[in-house]
């Protein structure tokens, strides 16, 4: 798969997907923070799955209607088990993710949802 990892998803979770043989893109390759309307138009444009901390991208996909290959949001989820998290999601979600569903890992819970 092809992901795009926003800066505030962490360096670590990047290189596992790597070794994963995941295409992965970071944001932190961009030089300063583009923002993240800009972040969500660069993972579309490179046809990317975006990983991200932030909770605006929902926001952006389902009252604007923004372009989207897939979302994976962490927003409460510690550093310490995005890995594992991502791992699962992977496991259990790949066909969702290729189908370009929102994913939200939180409390321990994944929620898919798509936009209709």
């Amino acid at each position: 798969m092809r992901f795009l990892i926003d800066r505030c998803a962490g360096r670590r979770l990047a290189e596992w997907l790597r070794l994963e043989n995941h295409d992965v893109v970071e944001s932190r390759a961009l030089g300063p923070d583009p923002g993240d309307e800009m972040l969500l138009q660069w993972a579309a444009a490179e046809a990317r799955i975006l990983v991200t901390m932030d909770k605006d991208f929902r926001a952006f996909v389902f009252l604007e209607d923004a372009p989207h290959c897939g979302i994976v949001r962490l927003p409460d989820v510690p550093a310490d088990v995005r890995i594992e998290s991502m791992a699962k999601v992977l496991k259990d979600h790949s066909t969702d993710l290729a189908n370009k569903a929102i994913i939200t890992v939180r409390g321990g819970r994944i929620r898919v949802s798509y936009v209709s």
